[in-house]
């Protein structure tokens, strides 16, 4: 027999659907990283990768678990393209499975919307959402906050004038040539690659250092990589303070001996050395 022993909390929660923790086709990762996402406080804007992290899920796993939230519908993203060319990413994120169409919708309410969007909890729990519903408050809620230029995958800082960019580029297109996996990195993802490694470079680390983070991160023999580029955005995002190696100071080797000797203080054609019985720094010669 199973005995059951609950709390109910009196700050500090969030209520879920049971068909969100009970879901037939969502794995553990996929409700972490939804119920986690649902728990942010009103005004968060942390981004599904930030929540895996946090959350410890690991970049296979999190591709994973995200790819399982878009097929069932809590997850939707759609990119965009702003001023200067640059395309971001917006997420939506519901508490409730939504169409495509209706969160097509609700992301086109603004044109450059937030990196995501949490609704509330007090959506409507049976049946999807229409966009005629006269009374029920809008599934994305949007907070009130400035969401210009926010974005589910933040880009890059801005290096262009880094010195190192040239080397970056070339960090970059070398980097089919260290794994079979890196081999289909889309063309049009090399620029911003090469700003996410000038970053690195410009922080001290060698080309080797970022060759075999990006190596590190890999997943084991036999399991595909199916987007090598996001993957090495995802390794390259954070630079991490590059450690240099302790100054290494030589010591004098003597024989066991000779342990516990001291060389004389006083003027000797060559070096004496004798075993003091205090501080003493001179043989009982020069005393």
């Amino acid at each position: 027999m199973i005995y059951r022993h609950f709390n109910a909390p009196s700050r500090g929660f969030t209520q879920f659907s049971h068909e969100i923790i009970r879901h037939p086709r969502l794995s553990s990762d996929a409700v972490r990283l939804l119920t986690w996402q649902l728990s942010l406080p009103q005004g968060a804007r942390e981004s599904l990768s930030r929540t895996a992290e946090r959350a410890r899920i690991g970049a296979c796993a999190f591709g994973r678990a995200k790819r399982q939230l878009k097929e069932e519908g809590f997850v939707h993203e759609r990119r965009v393209q702003v001023s200067g060319g640059r395309w971001v990413t917006q997420q939506l994120v519901s508490s409730t499975p939504l169409t495509a169409e209706r969160a097509a919708k609700l992301l086109a309410r603004e044109p450059i919307a937030s990196s995501q969007v949490t609704p509330s909890p007090r959506n409507p729990v049976v049946g999807a959402p229409t966009i005629d519903e006269p009374v029920t408050p809008p599934t994305d809620g949007h907070p009130e906050k400035d969401r210009e230029a926010e974005t589910s995958n933040p880009p890059p800082e801005v290096v262009e004038e880094s010195p190192r960019l040239e080397e970056a580029r070339a960090l970059v297109g070398s980097l089919p040539l260290l794994s079979s996996a890196l081999r289909h990195i889309p063309r049009g993802m090399r620029d911003e690659l090469a700003r996410l490694a000038a970053r690195w470079l410009d922080m001290g680390h060698t080309s080797a250092d970022v060759h075999q983070h990006i190596l590190r991160g890999l997943p084991g023999a036999g399991t595909p990589v199916h987007r090598p580029g996001g993957l090495v955005r995802y390794l390259l995002r954070d630079v991490p303070p590059r450690e240099l190696p302790s100054p290494h100071v030589p010591r004098s080797r003597l024989s066991a001996r000779l342990e516990g000797t001291r060389e004389c203080a006083g003027d000797h054609t060559q070096p004496m050395l004798f075993r003091p019985v205090d501080d003493e720094t001179l043989c009982a010669v020069c005393t």
